[in-house]
């Protein structure tokens, strides 16, 4: 074994998936627990994600962001997902970071999401958004198609399920794209 590989990190949750819900959004990899504000999807006080769906369902970029305790709603979001049939989960399940941050860039996926099987055990997921280049090249990878640009969904099939496929902008804040204009493309997914 090499000690200077960097160790592998499983996933630390399972995936939220409110029963019947259509939309299933996939990131890469939580970041390190030091930078959570909640143990849950997006968990980083400077991550744009929820505030996008803030946008987006409450015309209010903190609806979901608890201002007293100065960290997200996490009530809040779950009632949200559940309102609307929003399912979350990541591309990795293990992953190495190679640079020791949440950096996409730095994050070898040691062990990708079983799609398929996650669809057989969610069937009524036809919409599967993912935020980010590297969380759709995983995708895309499973599925067999290339890349797709942002905002030009492409229709998929893997195991016995077809789905929609959506390959959104970063919501980090490392991503050079105004708030407004990713609630903007990820608007796009709800009005399709």
């Amino acid at each position: 074994m090499n000690a200077n590989r960097p160790a592998i990190e499983r996933h630390p949750w399972p995936p939220y998936i409110p029963d019947g819900a259509q939309y299933l959004f996939l990131g890469t990899f939580p970041p390190k627990p030091e930078r959570w504000s909640m143990p849950f999807f997006y968990p980083n006080k400077i991550n744009d994600f929820w505030r996008v769906m803030g946008l987006i369902f409450f015309h209010d970029r903190d609806a979901l962001w608890d201002a007293n305790r100065q960290c997200f709603d996490l009530d809040g979001i779950k009632s949200f997902l559940d309102r609307q049939g929003i399912g979350l989960w990541d591309t990795g399940m293990a992953v190495r970071r190679l640079k020791d941050n949440a950096s996409d860039k730095f994050l070898e996926i040691v062990e990708p999401i079983d799609l398929a099987a996650l669809l057989d055990e969610y069937p009524s997921l036809g919409q599967v958004i993912t935020t980010g280049e590297k969380a759709t090249a995983v995708i895309a990878d499973q599925v067999g198609t290339a890349v797709p640009a942002i905002g030009v969904p492409v229709d998929c099939h893997v195991g016995s399920h077809d789905f929609r496929l959506w390959r959104m902008p970063s919501t980090s804040r490392a991503y050079p794209l105004g708030l407004e204009k990713k609630a903007a493309a990820y608007r796009m997914v709800f009005h399709s």
